[in-house]
């Protein structure tokens, strides 16, 4: 009996066409709408007089994106963890902010294992004396010196300093640690939330840049041009304009670290999108949505209603439901699709859609329909390959994942 070739969900060659020869559900990323979206972020934030570092634990495909991003000209990658931070290493990255503290002796074996390559420039978070004392003692005993940056948040956010006092105290524990240095500040504005966010969030800004420059005028940072880095992939026009109105660039280097905009969505981010647009009259255009879900309709039990071969195990469901948005022919090309956005997703299982079936969409078993996604982190993360295609919806190129 002959053995039998394992298949990676997800997986096709290159040449194969969507509606034709790939097996589905699939995850697609459209090359036309995601080299907008390199382009459009990256001039973004030149324009601004800032650096990009984008988190790239949104995709985790260091092989396609990381290095698109990077030969667009961004500073660096931002990552979540030592192992994210290992697999960008593998695949070309040579400078990470990694927007996370670095905790536990194996999480540091690993990045002092990547800092013997002297051109590694790696940079993590600290929030807590406790933290501050380990990693000194642990790279110390290995002859390294680590580069740390204080994270400062805000009170019922995420991680962080809660005061100003508490970063400055954090600063004089470091400075004790001979193999720590201090090369920056950090904070995430996407914790800010409520009816006054934007004020919010402006003062947090200004928090963030004048602690810093505290800290630059009492000598704590060990870089002459410290970084000074924040924002999400909601609210970067507003950092952004935040640390142009202080002139943060003239005394530190400014990152700013979106993820997400480099898939875009048809949910929470598109929702996003349109209000920096509405504060940015200067911005003509915004972000595209690069990223869908394709499925088969797999059985239309009643009228109006048709379950799809899709479900949690392909798509985010945290931040709001697929979204239908055209339906093709299986194997007939070239591909025509047909607008069935007034169809509705009302529920998903592991591996299954719930959707109502608008009056005027004819379905039967075997339609392809394309699904915009809400969140792209947690559509991207469940895949180990994707499909790139071009304008006529042909696979370019395979995406891999190294979650």
């Amino acid at each position: 009996m002959s053995a039998i070739n394992a298949v990676e969900k997800g997986a096709a060659a290159v040449g194969a066409h969507l509606v034709r020869d790939v097996s589905l559900p699939a995850l697609v990323l459209h090359r036309d709408a995601l080299e907008h979206n390199i382009r459009w972020m990256q001039d973004f934030v030149s324009r601004s007089g800032a650096q990009l570092a984008p988190h790239g634990k949104t995709s985790m495909m260091p092989a396609l994106l990381f290095q698109r991003q990077l030969a667009a000209g961004a500073w660096g990658i931002t990552l979540a963890t030592a192992v994210q931070t290992r697999a960008a290493y593998a695949g070309g990255v040579r400078r990470v902010l990694m927007a996370n503290q670095l905790v536990g002796a194996p999480n540091m074996a690993l990045i002092a294992d990547l800092l013997a390559d002297g051109d590694f420039d790696f940079h993590c978070l600290v929030d807590h004396p406790d933290n501050v004392a380990d990693l000194g003692l642990f790279f110390a005993a290995r002859g390294l010196r680590l580069n740390v940056m204080i994270e400062y948040g805000v009170v019922g956010g995420r991680c962080g300093c809660r005061s100003e006092q508490a970063v400055r105290d954090l600063a004089k524990a470091i400075k004790a640690q001979p193999a720590l240095a201090l090369t920056g500040i950090e904070g995430y504005e996407g914790v800010i939330h409520g009816e006054h966010a934007i004020s919010g969030i402006r003062d947090f800004a200004a928090s963030l840049v004048r602690l810093a420059v505290d800290l630059q005028n009492n000598g704590a940072f060990d870089l002459a041009k410290p970084i000074i880095t924040a924002s999400g992939s909601a609210w970067y026009d507003l950092i952004a304009e935040s640390f142009e109105v202080q002139n943060a660039a003239g005394r530190f280097l400014s990152v700013l670290r979106p993820g997400s905009y480099v898939a875009h969505d048809h949910g929470i981010y598109k929702a996003a999108q349109c209000c920096v647009l509405e504060r940015r009259s200067d911005l003509s255009e915004g972000l595209r949505p690069a990223l869908e879900v394709w499925a088969h309709v797999q059985s239309l039990p009643d009228p109006g209603f048709a379950v799809i071969a899709l479900g949690k195990r392909d798509v985010a469901y945290d931040a709001g439901l697929p979204v239908p948005l055209k339906r093709y022919r299986a194997g007939i090309l070239p591909a025509e699709g047909e607008d069935v956005s007034a169809c509705n997703v009302t529920a998903v299982m592991d591996q299954h859609a719930f959707m109502t079936v608008a009056p005027d969409v004819e379905l039967r078993i075997g339609d392809i329909i394309s699904f915009g996604t809400s969140h792209p982190c947690l559509t991207f993360d469940k895949w180990q390959v994707g499909c790139l295609v071009d304008e006529q919806l042909q696979v370019i190129e395979s995406l891999h994942t190294c979650f």
